[in-house]
């Protein structure tokens, strides 16, 4: 039995933050010591992102405002890179500007640190929407051989918010799927829930020939945003994003328009150690995450025994694997996995493109990379992994198929 993942498909919001301009309004903030600032700079260049996408414009609009702000220079005193807003002879805010948000102050463009609560708002008006988008969007990539009728599991997965019913109803109600649809929704297990999600959709389509399951990631991490001075919380600012990702599994033997890939196996290990470097907490102010800087050190070390148990099984060596899809998790990540490897620059460049142009959407992310490599219609294996809280390494191998072997 071949189980396919048949499209892959990506939703981001429409805002887009620059990382130099995101880099200055961290950096100017009045709660920035100047290690902490210079700290900001370092993590920000370094981070391997150029673009991100938010749910939240007034951050764009701010980090734009800091960026051209006249005493938005490297070394200026604590009232550096405070950017204000237009305002009337009153000294208001003006226009769109005078809109409350809880993340940005009106009056003086600072960042703000608004509750739990406030932040799960936003998670829960804009996650909604975007589970229903990527679905859709997923279905309609398929083509006419799958329709919304012919879903028979949903798995939806998130750790950036919470709502109930949970986005697991939404997208069947929405998206008209048939009442009996079976729903699983896989809640705050951080970057590497996309590889249980998938091997919870080949599971049901190994027992059902028939099924036909639909996996929607959404992550919103800028809604946990934090200014503060030490340093897992300012890598943190440097890479996370939002995004969302969905991808349709079966076994069924339709067409489809292009390439598709094979699921062929899943392995999943825990690091011996590790468990205090990745982290993911609910806090009275958002979330909290630690993202440890020995992290990638130990990603180093385990990544070839987390990979053996899934080349041993398939008979398969990491020079078998011409194509790969590393997590994003940082680069300095990708910079430890190409080496231990041994891969190329070429075999990276679609999960460093990925982090380049969107940064880091915890779930979503690898599917990102996963529907680069759909897009190409190189067939052959594709060896993929994610690491997320344990620390827990999360690995898959597929095989890509071109059009012609649907």
């Amino acid at each position: 039995m071949t189980v396919r993942m048949l499209s892959i498909e990506t939703v981001v919001p429409e805002t887009v933050i620059r990382q130099e301009d995101v880099t200055r309004l961290f950096a100017g903030q009045p709660g920035m010591t100047r290690l902490g600032s210079r700290l900001v700079r370092s993590a920000f260049d370094g981070a391997g992102v150029a673009t991100r996408h938010t749910v939240l414009p007034e951050l764009a609009e701010a980090a734009a405002r800091a960026s051209h702000a006249p005493n938005a220079g490297p070394e200026d005193d604590r009232e550096r890179g405070q950017a204000t807003l237009p305002r009337t002879p009153h000294g208001e805010p003006t226009g769109d500007d005078a809109a409350a948000s809880p993340f940005v102050d009106p009056v003086t463009g600072h960042l703000l640190s608004p509750g739990t609560h406030a932040r799960n708002q936003l998670y829960t008006q804009n996650a909604r929407e975007l589970f229903v988008a990527a679905g859709r969007a997923a279905l309609s990539g398929v083509g006419p051989g799958i329709t919304a009728a012919d879903v028979t599991h949903v798995v939806t997965v998130s750790c950036t918010g919470f709502f109930a019913p949970g986005p697991d109803v939404r997208v069947t109600k929405d998206l008209g799927l048939p009442a009996d649809v079976k729903r699983v929704h896989l809640g705050f297990m951080g970057c590497n829930a996309a590889f249980p999600a998938l091997q919870t959709a080949a599971t049901a389509c190994r027992a059902d020939p028939d099924a036909v399951v639909l996996v929607v990631c959404v992550e919103l991490c800028t809604l946990h945003l934090h200014v503060r001075n030490d340093p897992d919380t300012v890598m943190g600012n440097a890479l996370f994003a939002d995004g969302a990702a969905a991808a349709v599994v079966t076994a069924r033997d339709v067409a489809v328009p292009g390439a598709a890939l094979e699921l062929v196996d899943f392995e999943t290990t825990l690091a011996p150690v590790g468990e205090d470097e990745l982290a993911w907490s609910v806090g009275d102010e958002g979330f909290e995450m630690i993202l440890g800087t020995y992290m990638p050190r130990i990603i180093d070390d385990h990544v070839t025994d987390a990979l053996a148990p899934l080349l041993r099984r398939t008979g398969l060596s990491v020079a078998d694997i011409p194509q790969w899809a590393v997590h994003p998790g940082g680069r300095s990540i990708l910079d430890k996995v190409e080496s231990r490897l041994g891969l190329s620059a070429e075999q990276m460049a679609p999960s460093r493109a990925v982090l380049r142009d969107a940064g880091n959407m915890s779930s979503a992310t690898i599917l990102f990379v996963l529907a680069r490599l759909l897009q190409t219609g190189t067939p052959g294996h594709v060896a993929a992994m994610a690491f997320g809280p344990g620390l827990s390494i999360e690995s898959a191998l597929l095989r890509l198929l071109p059009a012609a072997q649907r």
